[in-house]
């Protein structure tokens, strides 16, 4: 298998790198951490390693040291469609070198000769009530699977500790492979009651296996976006909420299954996968407000309006960007180029031209620009896909790429079970107290 080979050939190398740091830089300081961070989630407290991204402030998130224009136009694109193979996103981010076309289509065939779903799992998926909502559902269908784990069971046959990494990725495979089954699976079942059991397609790829699936009316077109969305969600450094939910669970050796289910119930909370709906749904208001598109004077008014009312406006300003995200960019560029004359589109870019301004003249926000969430939930929308609290399941396909990558290498890399020290209120008051006197 071609991930298998190309990390077993980089793995001696990774090794002696941390292990020097492990041993003979252990003392060196990287960070100090105040009381306002201890207090405050552990804001831009670093902590954490991961070489799968990084969220540079000026540029935005860099897919192992790649932009995302970087990444869009190096990755090799699938059959009849404008946007890259996923399978070419998921070999970079586990290997950090852009693959040549065949080896993203290596990718995606283990992907199709991984993806069946047991029959148990539909069971467990048709047992839940129908009011249940559909992350509720992706993470039981995700612990179901667990069952399958290779990791679980090759430790308990006494595994090595050099060959924790091979299971992780064998499990990691088998994971990404079954999600989009998974998704489209309960996309379908829960809004339009139909429980055919879904097949995947050898014949194509990860995205328009997808776009088939979700029985979308323009397939092509939706595989497209579904292959840039799993590629732009895919990963966010290891310090968002649902990656390091996934590295905490699976730096108990917890298996990918486990983990990741983690994941999905941290994405799951309104302040991290609600983000997106919550943008559309603001974007929906304005536009029932004015009958269609207002203008610039009416789009301006009612933002100041919407501040003034103690309301935010969502999808704007970022905790590290200090630009416009380069994710919202591209699904814009995407929009604009497949439909143009979308009223919602339309509205969105109006947005990016008013908004901004007048969070600037209100002063509050460090940065005023667009997130990702600004635009995701208006191209879903556009398809058909207008079920808002499905958009967070669709969030959780794509991030599975990034966590799972992060999941492989700390297995390989042997990186231990994450505990950080707790202080008591009284403890950070004393240091306060101490840090008060006079020198």
């Amino acid at each position: 298998m071609i991930l298998h080979e190309k990390i077993t050939a980089q793995l001696p190398a990774w090794r002696e790198r941390m292990k020097s740091l492990a041993k003979e830089h252990a003392d060196v300081v990287v960070d100090h951490v105040t009381v306002g961070q201890v207090v405050g989630g552990m804001r831009d407290v670093k902590a954490l390693v991961t070489d799968i991204s990084y969220v540079d402030p000026a540029e935005g998130i860099r897919f192992r040291g790649m932009s995302i224009p970087e990444v869009l136009k190096a990755l090799p694109r699938a059959r009849g469609g404008k946007m890259p193979l996923v399978g070419g996103l998921y070999y970079l981010l586990m290997i950090g070198e852009v693959p040549t076309k065949g080896q993203a289509q290596e990718v995606e065939a283990e992907w199709a000769k991984r993806a069946e779903i047991p029959d148990y799992v539909y069971k467990v998926l048709k047992a839940m009530p129908k009011e249940m909502h559909p992350m509720t559902l992706f993470s039981q269908a995700v612990l179901a699977l667990q069952n399958e784990s290779v990791f679980a069971r090759r430790y308990h046959e006494g595994m090595k500790k050099d060959e924790y990494w091979e299971a992780a990725l064998e499990d990691s495979l088998n994971l990404t492979a079954k999600l989009p089954l998974i998704a489209a699976f309960i996309y379908r079942m829960k809004y339009f009651g139909e429980t055919k059991k879904m097949k995947y397609n050898p014949r194509q790829d990860y995205g328009m296996n997808f776009a088939r699936m979700m029985n979308v009316e323009d397939r092509k077109g939706y595989a497209d976006l579904a292959r840039l969305y799993f590629i732009l969600h895919s990963d966010h450094e290891s310090g968002n909420a649902s990656a390091h939910a996934m590295h905490l669970a699976g730096s108990t050796l917890s298996d990918a299954y486990y983990a990741f289910s983690a994941a999905l119930n941290a994405l799951a909370g309104p302040l991290h996968g609600l983000a997106n709906q919550e943008c559309l749904g603001w974007l929906l208001e304005v536009h029932k407000q004015f009958g269609g598109v207002p203008s610039r004077d009416d789009l301006y008014k009612f933002a100041w309006d919407t501040l003034n009312s103690g309301k935010v406006i969502p999808g704007y300003g970022h905790a590290v960007l200090r630009v416009p995200d380069p994710r919202f960019t591209a699904q814009m560029e995407f929009a604009k180029a497949h439909f143009p004359q979308d009223d919602l589109v339309r509205l969105a870019d109006l947005v990016f031209e008013v908004v901004p301004q007048v969070l600037r003249e209100q002063g509050k926000a460090k940065n005023p620009a667009p997130n990702v969430d600004a635009i995701s939930g208006t191209l879903q929308y556009h398809y058909g896909v207008r079920e808002f609290d499905f958009y967070t399941v669709l969030f959780g396909v794509g991030r599975a790429l990034g966590v799972t990558a992060n999941y492989v290498w700390a297995r390989a890399l042997g990186w231990p079970i994450e505990r950080p020290k707790s202080l008591t209120t009284k403890m950070l008051e004393e240091i306060v107290a101490k840090a008060s006197q006079p020198a």
